[in-house]
């Protein structure tokens, strides 16, 4: 098992109000709960932290930790969307999936590996569904 730096970079979000949500914030979500959320009209978000790789009995790799998500074979990190205004609590809307199996291997023979994506969709919403390249861009 070795641990993974991981560092994701979103762009272009889509603003504090959106499709009728207000005070639209994104976070990484940790077990069930968003973590490091930021203001859906920030120039940027960025989320660090790590993973652990782990080899299958199969000689496959795979993913474990509070951030990874799914079914071995098919481990993803969520971007979770919410509402969270001022003094409350973060109600999610949507939410987004990345790929941990789209990483290049190099990454995470290296134990580091940094992602990039935007995280407005074409209508001017937040992106969701799962994002494979080259929707974001895995190095």
């Amino acid at each position: 098992m070795s641990s993974l730096s991981l560092r994701v970079t979103g762009h272009d979000l889509p603003g504090r109000e959106c499709g009728g949500y207000r005070d639209v914030h994104v976070a990484v979500q940790r077990g069930r709960e968003p973590e490091g959320p930021v203001p859906g009209d920030a120039a940027r978000a960025v989320w660090e932290f790590t993973v652990e790789a782990v080899a299958t009995p199969e000689g496959a790799r795979d993913f474990r930790g509070p951030h990874v998500h799914g079914r071995r074979g098919a481990r993803f990190l969520y971007l979770t969307w919410g509402e969270l205004p001022p003094g409350g609590a973060f109600t999610m809307f949507r939410r987004a999936k990345l790929m941990l199996g789209d990483l290049p291997a190099l990454a995470v023979e290296r134990g580091a590996a940094e992602a990039e994506l935007r995280l407005t969709d074409p209508c001017g919403m937040p992106v969701c569904a799962t994002i494979r390249p080259p929707g974001i861009a895995w190095s």
